[in-house]
C-alpha cells in the first residue's frame, strides 16, 4: 500500500505579480499571429505596414498621403499589398471572368485597346474591393491578437464603431512596436 498524497502533483505556482511578464519578442509576435490569425504571414504584412505608416504619429489613418493622392487607410494598404497576389492563379482567371462579365453585359468596347483599358480597370475595381476585406480581416485579427488597436474618426466625432462617414484608424501596441523594432 502506498500513500496518495505522496505523490500527488504540487500544485502550479500562481505568479508573482510583482514579476512582470517577459517582453515580447519577434518570434513571439510570429507565435502569436500563427495561434489567433487565419493568415499569419498576410497579417504579419498588415502589421509592418500599418507599424510603418504610424511611425511619426502612433495612429495611421484615417487618411494616408501616397504618390500625391490621399487615401483611406483601408485603400492604402490594399494597394501595398496588390502586388503580393500578381501570381494568384485566382487572379489570373479574373480578367477573363471579367472579360466575360462585360461581354455579357454588352459594355465591352469593340476596339481591342479600348477592351483591354476597360478589363483592366474592373479587375483593378474588384482587385480593390476584395483586397479591403482582406485588409479589415487581417485588421480584426491583429486587434483579437492584442497587437493593434482600431477606432473610427470621421463625420462629426471620433467613435468606437464604424458607419456614418468615419474612417477606420489604426495603432500598433506599443510592445508590439517594440518587438517589430527589435527585430529589425
Amino acid at each position: 500500500m502506498f500513500q496518495h498524497d505522496l505523490f500527488a502533483a504540487a500544485p502550479p505556482a500562481a505568479p508573482d505579480a510583482a514579476s512582470p511578464a517577459p517582453p515580447l519578442d519577434l518570434p513571439a509576435v510570429l507565435d502569436r499571429l500563427s495561434t489567433t490569425c487565419e493568415r499569419p504571414r498576410y497579417s504579419f504584412m498588415v502589421l509592418q505596414l500599418i507599424a510603418q505608416a504610424s511611425a511619426r504619429s502612433g495612429w495611421a489613418g484615417p487618411w494616408i498621403e501616397a504618390n500625391g493622392r490621399r487615401l483611406p487607410v483601408r485603400d492604402w494598404l490594399s494597394e501595398a499589398l496588390t502586388p503580393v497576389a500578381r501570381r494568384d492563379p485566382r487572379r489570373l482567371g479574373l480578367a477573363a471572368r471579367v472579360r466575360a462579365d462585360l461581354e455579357k453585359a454588352g459594355t465591352l468596347p469593340l476596339d481591342p485597346q479600348a477592351a483591354d483599358r476597360a478589363i483592366d480597370a474592373e479587375v483593378q475595381h474588384r482587385i480593390r474591393l476584395s483586397g479591403r476585406t482582406n485588409v479589415s480581416r487581417a485588421v480584426s485579427e491583429l486587434v483579437r491578437a492584442g497587437l493593434v488597436r482600431r477606432h473610427y474618426r470621421g463625420y462629426r466625432v471620433d467613435h468606437e464603431n464604424r458607419g456614418a462617414q468615419r474612417h477606420a484608424v489604426y495603432a500598433v501596441t506599443d510592445e508590439a512596436r517594440r518587438a517589430l523594432q527589435l527585430g529589425a
